[in-house]
């Protein structure tokens, strides 16, 4: 009795030992697959960098090499819609800016195995759209190498555009990797004030025996006013920013000229902004003329009245589309 009570005494121990010896077998097991399928992920996605800088991707590729772990790597994803029954035209100008981004990463010396650009395009991947409860493009996430996006993963793009240099300030936010924009040379600005130049230089000497056309006030004042018009109707905000020309709603086609908030702005929207400041200086401008002429009475009285009209109902309009923007503002003067 005594030595089947020691014979069980000794096997208990020997048990638990082969099954602490079989979990950590097993929990090495595991450890070494997932090593080597994160391996076998990171050298895939290195093979698809060398030929593309942007990984296009759909659904399936999607969820294993972005979604699903194990991953140390950071993935930066533009969702867009670029086929041409889309007419998504924003999406073409800010897959250009994507793809300057992604060459000057990948041909750079720092490029690494942290850091991957792709996109998945609606017509490719509906289904992903669908899976983020995404309903507009363009949409440019960042995928952390661990745990799920936040808030500030998401790229803020109606406020801040998506200038290349804009989208790498960002990504350096997110994953500190930082990159320096290189852009292919552009010699159309030089091109065109060579031009430019030319054209005045010819006008010159043509009239080189009669240039009192230099001193014509008229000509120099529409010229102040031209880029008068040009710089608060925000041209300068859309060179620094570059915002999209104008927003189409993916779910009912419907376009938006003018942006909700009073953070952002469309290219469009300047337009109309420039437009709406020269109907207002064109009717002060006959309000003057009316009033300083020295004519006949029913001609300025006519002027005076073209005028006033063109200043309030364009500056009506204008107060509008400020108030639009502006969620609060109080005042409003014939539209609302």
């Amino acid at each position: 009795m005594a030595s089947a009570t020691s014979g069980y005494g000794l096997c208990k121990p020997v048990t638990s030992f082969l099954l602490i010896l079989l979990l950590c077998v097993q929990s090495g097991g595991s450890q070494k697959k997932k090593e080597n399928m994160l391996a076998e992920k990171v050298e895939q996605m290195m093979e698809w960098s060398s030929r593309r800088s942007v990984i296009r991707m759909n659904g399936d590729k999607f969820r294993r090499f972005v979604k699903a772990p194990p991953r140390n790597y950071s993935v930066i994803v533009m969702f867009t819609a670029l086929q041409p029954q889309r007419q998504c035209s924003v999406c073409r100008q800010a897959n250009e800016e994507y793809q300057v981004l992604a060459n000057s990463w990948r041909y750079s010396s720092a490029f690494s195995n942290k850091l991957f650009f792709t996109v998945v395009d609606y017509d490719e991947g509906a289904d992903v759209f669908q899976q983020l409860n995404m309903n507009s493009a363009p949409t440019f996430m960042h995928f952390p190498p661990k745990g799920k996006p936040k808030r500030a993963d998401t790229f803020d793009l109606q406020r801040i555009g998506f200038a290349s240099e804009q989208l790498a300030k960002w990504i350096a936010d997110r994953t500190d990797v930082q990159i320096r924009v290189f852009r292919p040379p552009n010699y159309s600005g030089t091109i065109a004030l060579a031009l430019l130049v030319s054209l005045v230089g010819g006008l010159l000497y043509l009239r080189r025996n009669n240039l009192e056309f230099i001193y014509n006030k008229t000509g120099w004042a529409m010229a102040a006013l031209c880029v008068v018009f040009a710089m608060t109707s925000g041209q300068m905000w859309n060179h620094i920013r570059g915002p999209p020309y104008a927003h189409k709603n993916p779910q009912n086609g419907q376009v938006s000229y003018i942006h909700g908030s009073s953070q952002a702005q469309f290219v469009a929207e300047s337009h109309i902004i420039l437009l709406l400041n020269a109907a207002i200086t064109m009717g002060m401008v006959l309000l003057n003329e009316a009033a300083t002429s020295k004519g006949d009475v029913g001609k300025r009285r006519i002027l005076c009245l073209v005028g006033l009209g063109l200043v309030v109902f364009f500056f009506s309009f204008l107060l509008s589309i400020f108030r639009s923007k502006y969620h609060g503002y109080p005042y409003s003067f014939l539209i609302k």
